[in-house]
């Protein structure tokens, strides 16, 4: 008989290879391909369409977008499409689409019709045989694989790996990264490997066995991991967990924090992980149980799953990794499944 989460555990474990397999060879020169048209078609701004985990894969892309290449970023709205039937006017737009499976009718609805009406589509999947890849006129393969268990882990970070090459090479005009950002990016793998490595969360989960609920935050690059935790937490633990941005978490959800809602908070290295500062002051005003995750330790905090120091927009590749362990590992800690949640299959088919 398989144990318990040892689908989940294999997913977690298999993202350095993955990494790795993105950033060298032909998966890696078919997303500098995409890159350069999507340059060369010069899109005035882009909008991201995604479910559940891609759509927070989405919106590290939005982040990416609007800071690295200056273009204002909306997401897609799938149902005044395929519920109500609105055709906007999607000229000169980039529209991409995001799903692990690319299985999702209303996103496909989304992507056929944005290319009806004018847009540059592009479908960014694990599936690139999938109804989504086949609507978009351009695919990106986030190469995966197999996943075992129903929580995405390793297609989450493929996806947003990709994204991040996609994004630079559009940047740099030709699809082609350059030579430092490689070398940056070629340390990934080693250090996801030093993340996993790290068993601060299994001790974690022993902790917070018990808890009612959650909330997770953070800022910038920090908050589309923030969102991706809350739901892993949810879908393997049925803990409820509230994500918000820092700057919206003290617009009036502080008052909800004390000594019983422990807190997990995404603090990088760069401007987002600064402007959580204040944010785990406060937090510690109220008394709450707060746990960062990031390169260095953060007054006020009670403890911190450790990440390697890289730059701000690499991070949500590394911070995501000791809380898809955490969740796994509190699953387990209250005799849940983690690999079949209750009520839940891999893909979602919503209109």
């Amino acid at each position: 008989m398989t144990q318990r989460g040892h689908g989940m555990a294999a997913d977690i474990a298999e993202q350095p290879e993955g990494f790795a397999r993105l950033l060298d060879g032909p998966h890696a020169d078919a997303i500098a391909e995409v890159a350069a048209q999507i340059a060369a078609r010069r899109p005035r701004n882009v909008l991201f369409v995604g479910r559940g985990t891609s759509d927070h894969a989405a919106l590290y892309g939005a982040y990416l977008t609007e800071i690295r290449l200056g273009l204002p970023v909306a997401s897609a709205s799938p149902s005044a499409i395929t519920l109500y039937g609105a055709r906007p006017d999607f000229t000169d737009s980039l529209v991409i689409g995001v799903s692990q499976s690319g299985g999702s009718p209303d996103l496909t609805g989304v992507l056929s019709a944005a290319r009806e009406t004018g847009a540059l589509t592009l479908a960014v999947t694990n599936n690139p045989e999938s109804p989504l890849a086949r609507a978009a006129e351009l695919s990106v393969d986030v190469a995966a694989g197999h996943e075992r268990a129903v929580a995405a882990t390793k297609s989450y970070t493929a996806e947003l790996l990709a994204l991040l090459v996609l994004i630079e090479g559009i940047r740099a005009g030709d699809g082609r990264l350059p030579e430092s950002e490689r070398a940056a990016l070629a340390a990934l793998p080693g250090l996801a490997e030093a993340a996993l490595a790290d068993r601060t969360a299994d001790d974690l989960a022993q902790r917070y066995r018990f808890a009612p609920h959650m909330v997770t935050t953070g800022r910038g690059f920090g908050y589309p991991t923030a969102r991706e935790a809350a739901l892993k937490l949810m879908e393997t633990s049925y803990v409820p967990t509230l994500a918000f941005s820092g700057a919206d978490l003290l617009h009036g959800p502080l008052a909800m924090t004390d000594a019983d809602v422990p807190v997990l908070a995404v603090v990088g290295e760069g401007p987002g992980g600064r402007a959580m500062q204040d944010v785990i002051t406060r937090l510690g005003e109220q008394r709450a149980d707060v746990v960062t995750i990031g390169a260095t330790d953060v007054p006020g905090a009670a403890g911190r799953l450790a990440v390697p120091a890289v730059d701000e927009r690499y991070s949500p590749l590394l911070d995501i990794l000791p809380l898809q362990k955490l969740a796994l590992a509190l699953a387990l800690a209250r005799g849940e499944d983690p690999d079949a949640p209750r009520g839940l299959k891999k893909v979602t088919s919503t209109l």
